[in-house]
């Protein structure tokens, strides 16, 4: 991907809880429980370090709707309510460059706080074509 890449597609996949995001040739998909948690509104991020949220009791979150912004972003509005976060397109990249150890940290998260039985790790974490997300 390019320093700062604009998906060619983005498709949402309510069967398999992904929004899949295409740049050329290559797809990645990212699970609405990653995205729900790892969303970069103040709600879940805090106004500075040190104050991030833990999300809990996400597993089974569902994306109801997807709003462009301008020509930069896009909102993702989410069954539980949540609908502050704005998506750039390089916090998607970024999302999709680092997904495997933003997960795993997510999970550590959880089991330190007592709920590691909380999420849908379950969840597929792929993509297909050239180099980035695991498959």
């Amino acid at each position: 991907m390019s320093e700062t890449s604009v998906p060619t597609e983005i498709a949402l996949r309510k069967a398999s809880r992904v929004l899949e995001l295409s740049y050329g040739d290559t797809r990645y998909q990212l699970p609405f429980e990653f995205l729900r948690v790892h969303s970069p509104s103040a709600e879940v991020r805090g106004h500075g370090s040190g104050q991030e949220v833990l999300q809990t009791g996400k597993r089974s979150v569902e994306i109801t709707a997807i709003e462009p912004v301008g020509h930069y972003a896009i909102r993702i509005v989410f069954s539980d309510g949540h609908d502050s976060g704005i998506y750039s397109w390089d916090v998607l990249q970024s999302f999709c460059q680092r997904q495997p150890t933003m997960w795993d940290d997510y999970l550590r998260k959880l089991q330190a706080a007592g709920h590691a039985g909380d999420s849908g790790r379950d969840v597929p974490m792929a993509k297909s074509g050239g180099s980035g997300c695991a498959v």
